[in-house]
């Protein structure tokens, strides 16, 4: 791993001024971002197994993973993120194994999520503590995720219930202790709920931006980090399928 660029990664994380990370899934989209401006650079785990046809949710192989985030490291001159999912194992032990794999290929940072991939619920939060402890282990920024929201979302509830509010601090308050660096929360779209997290998350905030909110209004709202998740590969997909279907039908 690069110090310097994880220790650039690290001071972009400023709440009010958040950094902005439009993700990518492979060199080509890496390189386009960064020639667009951006000032580092996230993998999305749903964009990055799709283009090399796998679905999301750990699905791609391991090893195919790494290679992909070691070349997209190697493409650029900017700090990169990788969407880590649930470390792709349960069991904190492997976790850090794997965390380490993944440092080694120059990436400064994860994602880390506490649902159970391809389970009914989220790990529990003294189990997820010693998960997160474990990736810290490996000296990658870990960007902390809880599920709580985007799970209610997923299954067409509300994403923004503020009965949530009071296990998502728990969890933020859990995975700092733990030695995260930054609290993912996506699913959350309501402004206010937004602000109300950052104000109470001991750990800068990160939110996938809302369709109905500009980024000055989550600044405002002290959020630190904003990324785009899958919409950029969706959208790029649909401008290639719209082109096609112009020429083929």
């Amino acid at each position: 791993m690069n110090s310097q660029l994880r220790k650039r990664f690290a001071e972009l994380h400023v709440p009010g001024h958040p950094v902005l990370l439009y993700n990518i899934w492979d060199v080509g989209s890496a390189k386009a971002v960064a020639k667009g401006g951006a000032l580092a650079l996230a993998a999305g785990s749903h964009s990055l197994a799709e283009a090399n046809g796998f679905p999301d949710g750990e699905r791609i192989p391991f090893n195919l993973f790494l290679d992909c985030i070691r070349r997209i490291v190697q493409g650029v001159d900017l700090p990169v993120s990788a969407d880590f999912e649930g470390g792709f194992a349960a069991d904190a032990a492997r976790v850090a194994d794997h965390a380490r794999y993944l440092a080694e290929t120059g990436a400064v940072g994860c994602n880390f999520e506490d649902q159970e991939v391809g389970g009914p619920g989220l790990h529990p939060i003294e189990h997820q503590a010693q998960r997160v402890a474990a990736v810290v282990e490996s000296g990658l920024w870990v960007n902390a995720r809880t599920d709580l929201f985007l799970r209610k979302l997923i299954a067409g509830e509300n994403p923004n219930d503020r009965s949530l509010f009071d296990e998502a601090l728990e969890r933020a308050k859990a995975y700092a202790e733990a030695g995260a660096h930054s609290f993912f929360v996506p699913g959350v779209s309501d402004l206010s709920l937004i602000a109300d997290i950052c104000a109470a998350s001991p750990l800068p905030v990160n939110v996938i931006k809302p369709a109905d909110h500009d980024i000055a209004a989550l600044a405002r709202a002290g959020v630190a980090r904003i990324s785009w998740g899958p919409r950029p590969w969706i959208w790029a997909m649909d401008r290639l399928t719209e082109e096609a279907a112009a020429l083929y039908r």
